[in-house]
């Protein structure tokens, strides 16, 4: 088992910039690639940004290409993702998922999930 625990969510004024951390415990994190998934009122959860397990690969979706950025640092267990020029629309729950293997964008591929962080951006 992995467990996730995301901070760093809160209310933010469009333009601005927020960091979300998800640090992980329990079994092993080597080999685990991370995603980043959001979820906004009466909307599906959809894919944010995902990240291999040595960092090579990084994966986006097209709504938050060049304004989110993910990394990694697996000596602290903790993913991260800093998001810049923040928009209303990127309000949503934020959650963190990891697997063991690949790096996907798909929500089926991820086995472990988090429980939330709460992103509020206001016009």
């Amino acid at each position: 088992q992995v467990q996730l625990v995301e901070s760093g969510g809160g209310l933010v004024q469009a333009g601005g910039s927020l960091r979300l951390s998800c640090a992980a415990s329990g079994r092993t994190f080597i080999n685990t690639a991370m995603a980043w998934f959001r979820q906004a009122p009466g909307k599906e959860r959809e894919f944010a940004a995902a990240i291999s397990w040595i960092g090579l690969t990084t994966l986006y979706a097209d709504s938050v290409k060049g304004r989110f950025t993910i990394s990694r640092d697996n000596a602290k267990k903790t993913v991260y993702l800093q998001m810049n020029s923040l928009k209303p629309e990127d309000t949503a729950v934020y959650y963190c998922a990891a697997r063991f293997g690949g790096v996907y964008n798909t929500l089926t591929a991820y086995d472990y999930w988090g429980q939330g962080t709460h992103v509020t951006v206001s016009s």
